[in-house]
């Protein structure tokens, strides 16, 4: 119910104990990857190749905190209002 609150999931009593079984089993595929040898294994940012895929960062105009703050559910002080996480 912690993990759930975190993340800010109403769940239902009968939704309480598969959801905890899924964690559970989420928890045991990490602690085997834990269990891995990597150390000859290079760090990688993506698991294909993506050398040139993407297109060069050039500086553009950006878009307007009027237009940004149009859609917004809740602005203050010219910016996004959101939620304390520890609300």
């Amino acid at each position: 119910m912690h993990v759930a609150r975190l993340a800010r999931l109403a769940l239902a009593e009968d939704e309480i104990e598969p959801m905890a079984r899924e964690l559970s089993a989420v928890l045991d595929h990490v602690a085997k990857i834990g269990e891995l040898d990597l150390e000859d294994v290079a760090p990688t940012s993506h698991v294909v190749d993506v050398t040139g895929a993407l297109r060069p960062d050039e500086p553009r105009a950006c878009l307007a905190r009027e237009v940004a703050l149009a859609q917004a559910p809740a602005v203050a002080e010219d910016g996004f209002l959101v939620p304390s996480p520890q609300a």
